[in-house]
């Protein structure tokens, strides 16, 4: 929004998720106005929404819905409680777009037990022998419209309070700029992002990897148009399964797949071999043959442990990546590692693993945690300041854009990061040479994660202080140009990334770093800058200068 806070805040969403209620609630906070587009096209008409669908057919309500939205546009402190379908248009999308535009959400099963059977009644595209299905399916079909809010909140388990009081606080927190063209699919700007997908091409397999808004609704198209058929087996943890399982299923079923489901806990602390144990029993259960496609949909943690699980299921079965985090996006489902975690240290046991196919949609994202966000934009800082100067110069140029997931932008950065990796493991699937420059601010950072128990940072975060670490380091070695360090550290701290680790004792860290995987022979493989965009490979690091830097980094 611009630096002044805005006028109108438009919620939208599918029925059930409480919009007119917290709309109600958002208005008494902020002492406005609440509408109801549904309540004044109905004034308008002289008669009710379900009627107009009913008796005029469904382009004459949304002629009057955009009429209507048209007029509130116009007027100053009010709070608007959109129909669920409002923001298919364009029209009503530009409309809004001076406005906060809020989307609320919930699980389809959820929204069905909060509209109830009469509810129901009244709404004509819901009727007939199973809403649920109907709800999953039109869900799906916008799902890629509501990601274009500037918030999106789930209200699963909220009360209306809580979730009027964060729109609240939204409201007096805006602060980004109300670009018209934030609220347009990138699809539909002057100067799309490619839809080609990226080809990677490893010695052991060749696979594609398609990146767009709202691909999650192609899902089944990609996994039929890679080869696969038969049955597909959605692998999840407990809070995305709950948020995206019925649309990738949806999809995998359209295309003409047999889509079952199975989520495991959530966190880094349930990447175990007891965790893919019940991976393997559930599989066995249900009779997944060699053919069957895994689709690993989730993070980072999902991805690694899936794909383990894809690895050595009857010694290999198709891989399908589809994340919804941004981390896995732009890093942990391209170039085949998979592991679990072992309590001496991380990724500790894995293999090399190949998936067919990846399949990212950048909308998702709309639902993370800013922290969870900023975590991802750790691995594209780094992807810039070792490979690519001109990304690093867009990242500190439209910083907020990307933070606010702006979606051309937003698209275009994670191709743009998804090639990087893609080329550097088309030429280094093994990690024995080029890709060891991915690592750059792994060293130190696995360390930390390992020393702190994988509970106090996440894996972003840790990466953004192992990164300050190797600047650090590289500096007083005589490698890294110290304005770069200067220049480094402003980006991170720009996106709210920590350029310092938590209180851990040196010796910890140290003794984790002489676990990595990296280290050969006893000596730590270090990743140094000596120019934006330029990487190098050493391993004649002192000791005295690691651990000084250490003692300085480490709060």
């Amino acid at each position: 929004m611009s630096e002044s806070p805005p006028l109108r805040v438009f919620l939208t969403g599918f029925s059930g998720t409480g919009k007119s209620t917290v709309a109600s609630l958002v208005a008494q906070k902020l002492s406005w106005e609440a509408v109801d587009t549904d309540a004044m096209i109905a004034d308008r008409a002289g008669k009710s929404p379900a009627d107009i669908l009913n008796d005029d057919g469904e382009e004459r309500f949304r002629e009057l819905e955009r009429e209507v939205i048209a007029d509130i546009a116009s007027r100053d402190h009010v709070v608007v409680a959109a129909g669920g379908g409002a923001i298919v248009a364009k029209a009503n999308r530009l409309a809004m777009a001076d406005g906060l535009v809020v989307g609320l959400d919930a699980s389809p099963p959820t929204l069905l037990d909060r509209m109830g059977e009469e509810a129901i009644k009244g709404r004509p595209m819901l009727v007939g022998d199973d809403p649920l299905s109907r709800i999953i399916e039109l869900r799906a079909e916008r799902g890629r419209f509501y990601a274009l809010a500037d918030l999106v909140i789930n209200t699963e388990g909220r009360s209306a309070q809580e979730v009027a009081a964060e729109v609240a606080d939204a409201v007096s927190h805006a602060n980004h700029a109300c670009s018209a063209e934030r609220m347009l699919l990138p699809s539909e700007r002057d100067n799309p992002p490619p839809s080609e997908p990226i080809s990677v091409t490893p010695a052991s397999r060749n696979y594609e990897i398609h990146v767009g808004w709202g691909t999650l609704d192609q899902l089944g198209d990609h996994v039929r148009d890679a080869g696969l058929s038969g049955k597909a087996f959605v692998v999840s943890d407990t809070e995305v399964l709950a948020r995206y399982g019925d649309r990738a299923q949806l999809s995998l079923r359209t295309a003409g797949f047999e889509a079952d489901a199975f989520a495991i806990p959530a966190g880094e602390a349930h990447k175990t071999l007891d965790v893919a144990a019940t991976v393997y029993d559930w599989l066995v259960e249900h009779r997944a043959e060699r053919g069957s496609a895994l689709i690993a949909l989730g993070g980072g943690v999902v991805g690694d442990l899936v794909g383990f699980v894809a690895a050595t299921y009857l010694r290999g079965m198709p891989l399908v990546h589809a994340p919804t985090s941004l981390l896995a996006m732009v890093d942990a489902s391209i170039g085949g590692k998979t592991a679990v975690d072992h309590k001496r240290g991380k990724n500790l046991i894995g293999a090399f693993y190949q998936p067919r196919l990846v399949v990212d949609d950048v909308s998702v994202l709309k639902t993370l945690t800013k922290r969870a966000l900023v975590e991802g934009c750790a691995e594209i800082i780094k992807h810039a300041l070792i490979l690519d100067a001109d990304l690093l110069a867009d990242l500190e140029g439209r910083a907020e854009d990307l933070l606010h997931l702006e979606p051309a932008f937003a698209v275009d950065v994670v191709r743009r990061n998804v090639a990087i990796k893609g080329a550097i493991i088309s030429e280094d699937e093994s990690d024995t040479d080029v890709r060891a420059k991915l690592n750059y601010g792994h060293t130190v950072g696995h360390a930390i994660e390992a020393a702190s128990s994988y509970t106090e940072v996440l894996h972003g975060e840790a990466v953004a202080a192992g990164m300050m670490a190797a600047a650090e380091i590289g500096m007083r070695i005589g490698v890294t140009p110290p304005d770069l360090v200067d220049r480094q550290r402003a980006l991170l701290e720009r996106f709210g990334l920590p350029t310092r680790g938590p209180n851990l004792e040196v010796d910890a860290v140290l003794d984790a770093i002489t676990l990595d995987k990296k280290v050969k022979d006893g000596a730590v493989a270090w990743v140094f800058l000596e120019g934006p965009g330029q990487a190098v490979l050493r391993s004649d690091v002192p000791q005295g200068v690691v651990r000084e830097v250490l003692s300085e980094v480490l709060q």
